[in-house]
């Protein structure tokens, strides 16, 4: 932080503050470091300190057994799709907004029937669909 060169009676010391944490001081005299109590009032900020909780990094996945089937999501009628709300590996609740399509100048949910796993996705955003067709399989 600040360097600086003192003479007490008769002897030099160079000073080098590293770091000031409350009313604690940590400081450098001639090679040999101290942590110094500053006698001073400890400002408070008005500033709120934003904590966050950690997040993750590895997402939930449930592995497909072998020999397990798949249960299609199929197209309740001809429209396009505007956006799609799962990938691959998705852990999906029963009534969990799968996708939106647009049908008859209106927007319509595509919702999870019951609760598995997203095995893949047949449609993508901005694609025709018609009545019947696999939008998307699940386990």
């Amino acid at each position: 932080m600040k360097k600086f060169k003192f003479t007490i009676r008769g002897n030099s010391y160079d000073v080098d503050f590293k770091k000031i944490e409350e009313n604690i001081a940590t400081i450098e005299v001639n090679g040999t470091l101290y942590e110094v109590e500053l006698d001073r009032e400890i400002k408070t900020s008005k500033t709120p300190t934003l904590v966050r909780k950690v997040i993750a990094s590895e997402e939930k996945r449930i592995e497909k057994k072998e020999g397990g089937s798949t249960t299609p999501v199929m197209s309740p009628l001809p429209g396009n799709i505007l956006s799609v709300n799962v990938k691959a590996g998705d852990i999906i609740k029963k009534g969990d907004v799968l996708m939106t399509m647009e049908a008859m100048k209106m927007e319509n949910n595509i919702l999870a029937e019951k609760d598995g796993v997203v095995e893949s996705v047949r449609a993508n955003r901005g694609d025709a669909v018609l009545e019947g067709d696999i939008l998307l399989e699940m386990v």
